[in-house]
């Protein structure tokens, strides 16, 4: 026995390679598909309020329930099977019986999900399909069916899975607000392949319904962008203003950068989320492994039309919103250049005139400091005549002469002091 240890993780996560797998249908047989969500992005659901839903369906007919937290789960209930999917936004139901209804696609189909329990759904409804499926005729009464059950104008019908069945449908909400699809399999198809192609069928509907929802966020933002686009526009043609202008256009600038981050905050995860819904729907239809059948249109010509110029929109939009952030960023980067180069041009002005006002200060201070010599030797002198007047009877010479020799010499060490003071203080 190994004892090698395991990582906590490692047997939910091989397992949830084989969580969902496909349910084994018989021909023929009937399905009624149902995909809820609730409002806001995935961040904002309440997994537990659809899981405590499940759990009230399953207490109708005595169902045992899946384990907490469990994101998926199929079982019997009463004379049905129900298999439901819990995904990021959403989740999914779907009720197989055997058997179909005598009227082609009988709204009564969908009574299978009780009236009240769907009125207390926590969410709203993305889309739900009522799938038909009977064993292969001739192609030629397939033709009239499909004639009869769809609008001819958008209708899909295609050979899936190495010819083993006929999928088709119109992708049209009819009068009981559900979409229609029809399976025609061959009579040595396995219950799997049958099982596989209404997971399929269901898959594509739901991924291409919530991928539209990127093109309700575009066209939401549309007249904003353009809005933001013209102030830009105008902004960047304004580079040329003055100073003062440059400043005010840099708050306006910043103002619109600051729109366009709330329009990128507000749409990424939608557009995100279109992109993996849109690649989804491209998978699921390649592994249909799809030939075109009776002249008809297949999915991928039908996706080509009606769904890739809805995302080519969507990724138009998230693109540009793009572009202009980067184009808000680069204008920003150019006014705030200028503003800068202008108050670098406005501060070498200042320096130059505090460097004139300098040199008159310097100026008026040698004025000030000859001045001072003259007053601080006027009365060193007297000071200095005080001390030498008892030198008159000594040397002979009069008060008047002493002070006339005392007067060079006194005016001379001042300035020299003075002089010496303002090199130390220079210094």
């Amino acid at each position: 026995m190994s004892n090698i240890q395991d990582h906590p993780l490692r047997y939910e996560l091989a397992n949830e390679l084989h969580a969902r797998p496909f349910a084994a249908l018989n021909v023929p047989s009937r399905a009624a598909f149902l995909a809820v969500k609730q409002p806001g992005n995935a961040a904002g659901r309440d997994r537990q309020a659809d899981f405590d839903h499940l759990i009230r369906l399953l207490d109708r007919y005595g169902a045992s329930h899946p384990q907490p937290g469990a994101t998926h789960y199929f079982g019997e209930i009463g004379k049905h099977w129900l298999k439901w999917e819990s995904h990021s936004e959403f989740v999914t139901y779907t009720i197989f019986a055997d058997g179909v209804a005598e009227r082609a696609f009988d709204p009564a189909v969908f009574e299978m999900f009780p009236a009240d329990w769907l009125a207390d759904m926590p969410g709203k409804r993305i889309t739900s399909a009522l799938i038909r499926i009977e064993e292969r005729p001739e192609d030629e009464e397939i033709i009239e069916k499909l004639g009869e059950w769809f609008v001819p104008e958008s209708l899909v019908a295609v050979e899936v899975l190495d010819r083993s069945a006929v999928l088709a449908g119109d992708f049209r909400i009819d009068t009981a607000g559900h979409l229609r699809f029809a399976v025609f399999a061959d009579p040595q198809v396995t219950k799997r392949r049958v099982g596989r192609i209404v997971q399929r069928i269901c898959e594509i509907e739901t991924y291409k319904t919530m991928a539209m929802l990127g093109l309700i966020a575009a066209r939401d933002i549309a007249q904003q962008m353009r809005d933001v686009g013209d102030a830009l526009s105008a902004l960047v043609k304004g580079l040329s203003g003055s100073a003062c202008e440059a400043e005010t256009d840099l708050a306006k600038l910043l103002a619109l950068s600051a729109e366009l981050e709330g329009l990128t905050a507000r749409t990424s995860f939608r557009f995100g989320a279109t992109r993996a819904y849109e690649a989804i729907v491209h998978a699921r239809i390649e592994v249909l492994r799809e030939v075109r059948f009776g002249n008809r249109q297949t999915f991928t010509d039908f996706m080509t039309r009606r769904f890739d110029p809805a995302m080519r929109t969507v990724h138009a939009a998230e693109t540009r919103l793009e572009r202009m952030a980067m184009r808000a960023a680069r204008a920003g980067n150019l006014l705030r250049t200028r503003v800068d180069v202008e108050r670098s041009a406005q501060n070498q002005k200042l320096l130059e005139s505090m460097n004139k006002r300098a040199d008159l200060q310097l100026r008026l201070q040698e004025t000030v400091e000859g001045l001072s010599v003259v007053a601080i030797s006027y009365y060193a002198v007297s000071l200095a005549t005080y001390l030498t007047y008892p030198l008159t009877e000594v040397t002979g010479l009069s008060k008047g002469q002493l002070t006339a020799l005392l007067v060079v010499p006194v005016v001379l060490i001042v300035w020299l002091l003075v002089r010496r003071i303002r090199t130390h203080v220079i210094k």
